[in-house]
């Protein structure tokens, strides 16, 4: 064993003898460049080791440089999205005050052509229960509002003043199955009295069945209830039918969409009933 061991250290001393024998003639051998062959290989084998690193170091510095552009370019797109919008949120309050302006310039129009005295109001409310059909308006009896003053807009009848209090006042549209208006066929002059149905349409009811009524034609108040103003639009003929009676079946489709109301004015001033024998049906 211990034979063993003396061999194998012989071996390895050998081998390093012969190791740096090769080092040393290596260093005093030149190569065609004239520079020593130990040199160029120690020099080659360390530039393969800087070319390694180097490459490494710029391989990281690029996955760097792209995570710091993707971060940059992130916060520009977020602030992007951010500015598109805020100016979608422009187009859309510009969009609803060009609206706003138009209702009030139909609204002022319309009031300097009628006769009665009227003051705008803005509906701030609605009633929660179909089949109580009203709104709420921001003007009261401070303003001058009492019960049964009727409530228009540019399109058409809207409906009467209920309930008044100092702020505000609730309006029962005419849509409502309790709300009614005297009425008459525009082009005809055949007369009867509009009611609500508590839906989206109204009826026309005590319409004589000789009466001449066809589909589109134009209903006006007539003023006999003494509430609405005698010439306001309240609808257009969307059907009619023989009820087998003395009286026609008549569905009205209301000028007013009362599911869009914004604004409108209430009459401070409505026309006084007509005499009975101009109110009579027919």
């Amino acid at each position: 064993m211990a034979l063993l061991d003396i061999r194998q250290r012989s071996g390895y001393l050998f081998i390093g003898v012969m190791l740096a024998h090769v080092l040393l003639i290596s260093a005093q051998i030149n190569s065609k460049a004239g520079v020593p062959v130990l040199e160029s290989v120690t020099f080659g084998v360390f530039s393969e080791l800087q070319r390694g690193l180097s490459g490494g170091v710029s391989g990281i510095g690029g996955m760097w440089s792209g995570y710091i552009g993707l971060r940059h370019l992130k916060v520009e797109n977020d602030e992007l999205k951010r500015q598109l919008a805020a100016a979608q949120i422009a187009v859309q309050e510009q969009r609803a005050l060009a609206d706003r302006t138009r209702g009030l310039e139909r609204l002022l129009e319309m009031r300097e052509l009628l006769p009665q005295k009227t003051t705008a109001a803005d509906v701030i409310g609605a009633a929660a229960m179909p089949d109580f059909r009203t709104v709420t308006i921001d003007k009261g009896s401070r303003d001058g509002l009492k019960r049964d003053m009727a409530v228009i807009s540019p399109s058409g009848v809207v409906g009467r003043v209920v309930v008044p209090s100092g702020r505000s006042a609730k309006v029962q549209l005419l849509v409502d199955r309790n709300a009614a208006a005297g009425a008459l066929i525009e082009r005809s002059r055949a007369q009867g009295v509009v009611v609500g149905s508590g839906d989206e349409r109204l009826q026309m009811d005590y319409v004589s069945e000789i009466a001449d009524v066809v589909a589109g034609d134009i209903v006006v108040t007539s003023g006999i209830d003494g509430i609405f103003p005698r010439g306001f639009v309240i609808g257009r003929v969307e059907a009619v039918e023989k009820s087998g009676g003395a009286y026609k079946r008549i569905t009205v489709m209301p000028a007013v969409d009362f599911q869009s109301l914004e604004e409108v004015l209430v009459v401070l001033t409505p026309m006084p009933a007509q005499d009975s024998a101009e109110g009579k049906p027919e």
